[in-house]
Order: structure tokens, then sequence, then C-alpha cells
């Protein structure tokens, strides 16, 4: 029995197919591992202010000043902090606690279209970076440590977008602001976040993004400064050289974070005196 003659063609091209299995089997896998995408850095960036921004009304009733009692967090380690406008307005004497029951007194400069107040007092501890201006992206992350109620608490969030608080009554005004969903609080905390009106918002590398201002708690979300009033309520309040160094957070360790800003005094309980 005589096998059929092949073609030289077939047999050059079987040989090549060997070489061509061995040498792909031989050759260095060294593929960079795949990481999954961060959702924050791949959200859809935050777009401008505009009239078509969804809006919240809010009824400031015309009465005497009520004393109450918020946040503040430092921004220049020569005395001078950051809280919310409203905590402080009408407020005849202002204070940071500092601990051991004693008080702090500070003067104070009210910004004049944004819900911002600058405390200034006889020296202070190290400040908070601020990084107003930097891109926001919808989904990113938040932290607010600060005094809910009253007492040492904290807040994460996630960036929704931009409303329009419509302030009705006293100091009535549109601001523009950013709403965000509340992702966790401190364990145990229930209720109101009343108290933390004032907290920074700090982004996962500890830098200030702006300030907390008011809640829906219906809704869920957190109220906070835009970029468009915060930035020039705070203008040239922190000098270039500012020795402010931020600190990593994230949704494991911003209880711990806010601890030690709590205590280094960088974020601190203001109350008003009223004796």
């Amino acid at each position: 029995m005589r096998f059929p003659h092949l073609p030289d063609w077939t047999i050059y091209a079987a040989v090549i197919g060997a070489l061509l299995i061995v040498s792909l089997g031989r050759r260095e896998k060294a593929d960079a591992p795949h990481l999954p995408e961060d959702d924050e850095a791949h959200g859809p960036l935050l777009g401008p202010v505009t009239p078509f921004d969804p809006s919240v009304t809010v009824i400031a009733p015309d009465i005497p000043f009520q004393p109450s009692s918020g946040t503040a967090f430092s921004i220049a380690g020569d005395g001078r902090w950051v809280t919310a406008r409203h905590v402080v307005e009408g407020c005849p004497r202002p204070a940071l606690v500092i601990g051991g029951g004693r008080a702090l007194a500070a003067d104070v400069r009210l910004a004049a279209r944004a819900d911002v107040a600058l405390l200034l007092t006889e020296g202070g501890p190290p400040a908070l970076p601020v990084a107003a201006s930097a891109p926001l992206r919808k989904g990113q992350r938040a932290f607010h440590p600060g005094f809910p109620q009253g007492h040492p608490g904290e807040v994460a969030s996630r960036l929704l977008g931009r409303e329009t608080l419509k302030i009705r009554g006293r100091g009535e005004r549109d601001e523009p602001v950013l709403a965000w969903a509340e992702a966790g609080r401190t364990k145990g905390l229930k209720g109101t976040l009343s108290g933390l009106s004032g907290a920074p918002v700090l982004d996962r590398r500890g830098r200030v993004l702006g300030v907390t201002i008011a809640e829906a708690p219906r809704r869920g979300l957190i109220y906070t400064t835009a970029p468009d009033t915060f930035v020039p309520a705070i203008r040239g309040e922190q000098r270039a050289d500012e020795k402010a160094l931020g600190e990593a957070v994230n949704t494991d360790n911003y209880g711990q974070v806010a601890d030690r800003l709590r205590r280094d005094l960088r974020v601190a309980q203001v109350v008003c005196l009223t004796a």
C-alpha cells in the first residue's frame, strides 16, 4: 500500500505551525493585572451653575437670635476658622470650645453672599488644606466631621449634583449649593444632624471642598456650599505657604480621622456665650 505524495508546501506549513506553537507556549506572561475602575475618578464632571438647577425653599423666620451650637474648622494656624454663617449670625459672643470646660472667644466676619463665616482668634491649631477649586464628579465621596446634636460625630456622603437654596425671610437670597446623599454616619447617631453646620466637607485626601450648611432628613440629603460661593468667601485667608496637611480618609477610617481632627482642635465646636 502506497501513501499519496504530499506537496512540499504542506510539509513546510506544518513545520512552521509547529514552531509557532512552541514559540507562543514559551512566551513570557507579564501582563499588568486589571484593577477595578475607581467610580469616583470616572464619574461625570459636575457642570456649572445653571438656571435649571433644582431648587429648595427655606424659610428663615425673622425672630431674635436663638443660641445654638455648630462646627468650625481651622484654615490658618494664626487663628482663622470657617463655619456656617447661620451658626453665628446674630450671636453677641461666639466662641470655640477647647475642652476642659473652656471656650475661646472669637471675632466674626460674615460672608456677603454665602452661608460662610470667618472666625478670628489669637492663634490656632494647624490648618486643614483647602482645595475648593478641585474638579468635582458626581458620585464622589465626602466626609463631614463635626458635632451633630452637640456631640462628636461624622457623616459620609456621595455627591448628587447642584441645587439652589432659596432663602426666604431673614437674609433673603438664592444660593447655589451642592447636594450630597448621606451614605453613613457615626454608629448610634439617630435623628437630626443639627450641630454639624459649619463642618468641613473633606475629599479622600482630607482636603476641604466646602462647608456643611443644611440637611433634608426626609430626603436623606446634606447640603454644602458650592465652589462658586465658598472660594470668594475665603479668598486670601489661607496663604500658599500655609503648613496644611490633609490625611487620607475613606469609609473604613473616617471615624478615626474625625476623632483625630477634633482632638487636635482642627475641627472644633462653636457655641454662643450668653454670659
